[in-house]
């Protein structure tokens, strides 16, 4: 049986499953990019290859293996895109998480089957059909479920927008005794600048008590100022737009003190070391091109 405990963002990482670039399909018809960044790069011939990205996926799989990390992988399904393991299922406390993902996706799932039917079938969860909610719009933070969201009536036309108003009330109902806070993100189908794809591509918790923030990826100020009010401006690390397009906030944390990173984000990378955390720097700027970096690449199943 696979036990599963995620009560946080940091807490030292024992099981988590990481995704895959093998075998991941190539490069997607224009009309069938789910981001804008990925039409981006379609549009310029410069959309990652799989030679590219399998070893960036390998360099993260070591820097697991080298800190006792237990890795699962995915069953590998020829020409399907099975990188971002965090889209499809999260877990929260004891509880896994079936996202209701675009149908096209619904074979990512069945690729770690061999993973859910070791975990307790009544801690498996599937929410009903009108439920939308992804794994990289939910952050569990102390009392505090974090849940990134898009309340506009033109929900429907935004291929951006993944977690709805029925995902928010969900986990609202189903976690009564924890503060559910949802945060209204700014999207667009066209201009990868000013999309936050998820609640992850504009904030996400680090070390002890600090977090990486980039205040116009919310709609809201207020749930800007919720953020800065809750860790004190002193714990935030501001990211540019141009920095949120390159994913910054999108790096992941084994333990309080070790934080995987994207080598190529220098100022970020000196931060952390400043406040005398490990930073294990790997190449990953080709993944980033899909509107994913390390944080999107991993569905963790248990912290200590």
């Amino acid at each position: 049986m696979i036990k599963l405990n995620i009560k946080d963002e940091t807490s030292p990482l024992e099981a988590v499953v990481l995704g895959t670039a093998e075998s991941f399909g190539g490069t997607p018809k224009l009309e069938d990019a789910y981001d804008p960044k990925s039409a981006e790069h379609i549009k310029d011939g410069t959309y990652p290859l799989e030679q590219d990205m399998v070893p960036e996926m390998d360099a993260f799989n070591a820097v697991f293996e080298k800190h006792g990390v237990k890795v699962y992988r995915p069953e590998l399904i020829k020409d399907l895109n099975q990188i971002f393991a965090r889209d499809i299922a999260f877990v929260i406390d004891d509880y896994f998480f079936k996202s209701n993902i675009l149908p096209d996706r619904e074979p990512e799932l069945e690729a770690i089957d061999y993973v859910i039917s070791q975990i307790d079938k009544d801690k498996v969860i599937t929410p009903p059909a009108e439920v939308h909610v992804e794994g990289g719009d939910v952050m569990i933070h102390g009392e505090h479920l974090f849940v990134g969201t898009y309340k506009g009536a033109d929900y429907p036309d935004y291929i951006t927008a993944r977690t709805n108003k029925e995902g928010v009330d969900f986990l609202k109902e189903f976690f009564p005794n924890r503060i559910v806070k949802e945060f209204n993100l700014s999207k667009s189908n066209t201009v990868a600048e000013d999309n936050a794809l998820h609640l992850d591509c504009c904030f996400q918790p680090v070390g002890k008590g600090k977090a990486i923030i980039h205040r116009e990826g919310f709609l809201d100020e207020a749930d800007y100022q919720y953020l800065v009010d809750l860790f004190g401006m002193e714990n935030l690390f501001h990211i540019t737009k141009k920095e949120m397009y390159h994913m910054f906030s999108n790096v992941f944390s084994i333990s309080p003190e070790v934080v995987v990173s994207e080598k190529n984000f220098t100022r970020l990378n000196d931060w952390f070391r400043s406040h005398g955390m490990t930073v294990e720097e790997i190449p990953y700027a080709e993944i980033a091109k899909q509107e994913g970096l390390l944080r999107c690449s991993t569905l963790p199943l248990r912290r200590k």
